[in-house]
């Protein structure tokens, strides 16, 4: 997963992958898993488990020796992120550079935020950066699903105050800062797991309730830390992070299926307008392909009407940015249709003139009123 500078973990990474926890596999986690099953072309079975568990560790790889055949190393970023720290200065540092190194317009987003609020984001990113490597870069699906699980078995154990790691150390003082509950980052952890385990979605309701837990949990994460806890806002939050997440999903069809052989256009949509499967792999556009991505973008757009209700409901330190969210992901809707819904010969993308466009924006939203009071003040 991952987005294109903004929150979804693919919003965030996907506001968040642009914009990141199962593992508990209580009664409720395992309904949402049945949830996906009403076809079997939509899921895809748990490999079985080997009969040793898998934990990460600060090793260059965190399988047991025993272990045929040897796995690849684990990403260095995940290895540094669950190295011990030495201090919470050490920890913070890590997390800032990841941030930095990782994602360009992240970090451009940090600098607009209020300064209380750069180091936490930072932490939060961290976790959900490192969350979506065990989930996408390790080409092994029964080993993310085992590390992943040892990775909310280490989130929960932060929450009981054992920090083990860089990550952790600097995300349990955002935690005790913001009195964050467990939940978000339990849940982004869940929704990696299901890209291990479902790479089709029959219905737009299974869609949405994969975002539930793949998108929204970032947005909430922010509002945690921006001193919002109502379930109005979180609501409200919700609607603009699913969209980021389509947009991402209608932008990368041709990636998703190549790379991940992922399908995230739900088999009802496709059904509607006679899309197949073998046609998206063919990369054939055509005007029912076209219908389809105008229908999806359309009612994406609509989640994106529906969370700007948010924007008064936020203190002025905040709203410009939480604005940028939503600008990143409707210029993505905008790029597609400027293609007239190709996103399958090629990628729709926004330009650095664009994408500086839109930081300029929330700049002068942030310099104006600030000028605006300098010169009242200098005037005789």
């Amino acid at each position: 997963m991952g987005p294109p500078g903004l929150p979804g973990t693919r919003a965030w990474l996907p506001v968040v992958r642009q914009a990141c926890g199962e593992v508990r596999r209580d009664d409720a986690a395992v309904t949402r898993n049945q949830t996906m099953a009403t076809s079997s072309s939509a899921v895809l079975k748990p490999p079985a488990r080997p009969a040793e568990s898998t934990s990460i560790d600060s090793g260059p790889s965190s399988i047991p020796a025993s272990s045929k055949p040897s796995p690849a190393p684990l990403p260095a970023d995940v290895t540094a992120a669950l190295r011990p720290a030495a201090s919470i200065d050490e920890a913070q540092a890590f997390t800032r550079k990841l941030a930095g190194s990782h994602y360009e317009n992240f970090s451009v987003v940090t600098l607009l935020l209020p300064r209380h609020l750069r180091q936490d984001f930072c932490n939060v990113y961290a976790f959900c950066r490192t969350a979506d490597d065990l989930g996408d870069e390790l080409g092994d699906r029964n080993r993310s699903l085992e590390l992943l699980e040892d990775l909310a078995r280490r989130t929960r154990r932060c929450y009981d105050g054992q920090t083990e790691g860089m990550l952790f150390t600097a995300l349990r003082a955002t935690i005790e800062r913001h009195h964050i509950p467990a939940e978000p980052f339990l849940d982004l952890i869940d929704a990696f797991a299901q890209d291990q385990r479902v790479r089709r979605y029959e219905t737009f309701d299974q869609l949405r309730d994969y975002c539930r837990r793949s998108a929204d949990p970032v947005g909430r994460l922010v509002l945690y830390m921006c001193g919002y806890r109502d379930g109005r806002r979180q609501q409200l939050s919700d609607f603009t992070c699913t969209a980021l997440q389509l947009a991402n999903f209608w932008q990368d069809v041709r990636r998703d299926l190549h790379d991940l052989d992922r399908i995230y256009i739900p088999a009802e949509s496709m059904g509607k307008f006679g899309v197949t499967e073998d046609q998206l792999r063919a990369g054939r556009v055509d005007q029912a392909y076209r219908d389809l991505i105008r229908f999806e973008v359309e009612r994406t757009e609509q989640l994106f009407q529906q969370g700007d209700e948010l924007l008064p409901l936020l203190n002025n330190q905040v709203r410009p940015q939480v604005k940028l969210f939503g600008m990143g992901g409707r210029a993505i809707l905008q790029a597609i249709r400027d293609r007239d819904y190709d996103t399958l010969t090629s990628r729709p993308s926004l330009s650095k003139w664009q994408k500086g466009r839109l930081v300029l924006s929330v700049f002068a939203v942030k310099l104006l009123p600030a000028a605006l009071r300098a010169e009242r003040r200098a005037r005789p």
